[in-house]
């Protein structure tokens, strides 16, 4: 079953996304298909299942919306491409170590596509970053998810060419200091589109070679 790759229309805002994705995974049947949902949000910040609200430093006039995701704190906005991942993972005997492995991999791999060659993980800490001048590690896609009765949703976001002011506004993913660069600021100018289409390839193809060995 091929997994379906959309495009929602935006930027869109966050609440009605987040609950097309509740509802879808409610809904779906055993052979629904596994989707993966692209797109860009208007400015906001998600506050994960657990997250702590001191780690909002001063959100200004950008909406906070309290979500069912893992993690801590983090911000959406134009310019950053968000990758849902609706996927079934006990269809796909798959568990949840795997699977944000699986993630992490998909947008690597995306960006060395795109021209960012040396993105890499970072241990303990889900996301995937890429080297600072210092040989610090500074973040550039944030990961989040959710499984209920066996299905994800949510899924990992791709800083393209966007406004990283708002990421000064908190401790990103719960992390007091942690530099976000996107992927302009590493010298790789595309679109949001073409960096969409290049995550939702990566993350399909992924997705597709663990359920063909389960």
């Amino acid at each position: 079953m091929a997994v379906v790759i959309k495009w929602l229309a935006g930027p869109a805002e966050y609440l009605p996304v987040w609950q097309a994705m509740q509802a879808y995974t409610n809904e779906r049947g055993a052979d629904a298909p596994d989707e993966i949902w692209l797109c860009e949000h208007q400015p906001v910040y998600t506050l994960g299942q657990a997250g702590l609200p001191r780690h909002l430093l001063n959100p200004g006039n950008i909406p906070v919306v309290h979500c069912d995701r893992g993690g801590q704190v983090t911000y959406h906005g134009p310019g950053q491409v968000m990758g849902y991942a609706l996927f079934d993972l006990r269809r796909a005997g798959m568990y949840v170590k795997e699977y944000v492995a699986l993630l992490e991999s998909a947008v690597i791999g995306a960006l060395a596509e795109l021209g960012v060659p040396h993105a890499c993980r970072k241990p303990g800490a889900p996301g995937v970053y890429v080297p600072g001048p210092a040989g610090d590690l500074a973040k550039i896609a944030a990961l989040g998810i959710k499984i209920r009765n066996g299905r994800a949703y949510h899924g990992v976001s791709l800083n393209v060419a966007m406004d990283l002011q708002p990421f000064l506004g908190i401790n990103p993913c719960g992390y007091e200091g942690l530099r976000t660069v996107d992927m302009r600021s590493m010298g790789v100018d595309v679109s949001a589109a073409v960096a969409g289409e290049a995550l939702g390839r990566n993350l399909a193809a992924a997705w597709t070679a663990a359920r063909s060995l389960a």
